[in-house]
């Protein structure tokens, strides 16, 4: 039954998060109550994605760095740049908007990136193992990018950020990671699939106690808002072009192309509403929000295309790093 249910979810994976949004927005005025359950509920979503993580993965992945370098380099230095960038121009003299956009950039990849890679048959190793290195370097990546983008602009805790963090994503990650470890994967053949449907119905939890946080703003539907989604849209699209575009010119294979994509454009959105909510003036929630309510549909758009243009049999190249 439950994996059923999980197969269910995943075909309705691109409207999960708009309608966790929209549901935030009708229920706001109860939800909003009980937004200090997010971060406890997104910590179990970590840990249930991190069952299937080892550090072995990580060592294969280790021997040919370099699509590995080249993610990391996408999402922490071109696409917090290009945040940064879209904020200047659009939003001048905003600066809580501008450290929005810029949240929604320095964010790590997220689990929920290997579902997508998973579902189209691209690489998993490297998948897992950027997940593994990203989410062990976000407490440090995450507050020192906001610090050095927004420096005195807009007052925050990078200590409390942190913290948060590692309560959140790193932690729960370890934990996940060391029984799968012990266990030598047997608790991934044996939880996994049953907490699988979980992770995904946490996302909708998640997402619509964020959205019901910032029901205010979000109700407000004027020029600014409007604005911020579509600059948040065509930005995030970005993400998954360059990784797409770059894995074409290095003439990589399928599954590396597939793998390249999904974790170039998608993050742990998620963790942003949470951190943005926790520890900044609403506002600053409002492009990480904007971010969450198509990442999922760009997601399914990009598989679909990569699907037809690749194929699910056949290989672009024989050359991989």
């Amino acid at each position: 039954m439950l994996n059923r249910l999980n197969k269910v979810l995943e075909k309705v994976m691109p409207l999960l998060t708009p309608i966790g949004v929209i549901v935030g927005l009708l229920c706001a005025s109860w939800l909003s109550s009980y937004s200090f359950l997010a971060p406890w509920i997104f910590a179990a979503m970590t840990f249930a994605g991190s069952l299937g993580s080892n550090f072995k993965d990580l060592g294969k992945v280790i021997m040919h760095p370099l699509p590995l370098i080249i993610i990391f380099i996408i999402l922490h230095v071109v696409m917090p740049l290009i945040g940064w960038g879209a904020g200047q121009l659009f939003f001048p003299g905003d600066d809580l908007t501008q450290t929005g956009f810029i949240l929604l950039f320095v964010i790590p990849t997220g689990v929920i990136s290997l579902v997508w890679v998973t579902i189209y048959r691209g690489n998993i190793a490297l998948t897992l193992a950027l997940i593994l290195l990203d989410t062990m370097l976000s407490p440090f990546i995450v507050p020192y990018s906001l610090t050095l983008f927004v420096g005195a602009k807009v007052q925050m805790n990078t200590w409390d950020i942190m913290q948060g963090l590692l309560y959140m994503v790193v932690i729960p990650s370890l934990i996940g990671m060391a029984l799968n470890q012990l266990t030598k994967g047997k608790i991934k053949t044996q939880w996994g699939p049953n907490l699988a449907p979980f992770s995904k119905i946490g996302l909708f939890i998640v997402v619509s106690l964020n959205s019901s946080v910032i029901a205010p703003y979000l109700k407000q539907m004027n020029k600014q808002l409007i604005v911020i989604i579509v600059v948040a849209f065509l930005c995030a699209t970005l993400g998954y072009v360059l990784g797409w575009f770059v894995a074409k010119v290095m003439g990589w294979n399928r599954e590396l192309t597939i793998a390249l994509t999904f974790n170039s454009g998608m993050r742990n959105l998620s963790a942003g509403a949470v951190l943005a909510i926790a520890f900044f003036p609403a506002p600053v929630a409002l492009p990480v929000i904007a971010g969450m309510l198509f990442q999922q549909i760009l997601a399914a758009l990009f598989g679909y295309r990569l699907g037809k243009s690749l194929g699910m049999n056949g290989q672009t190249s024989t050359k991989a790093a």
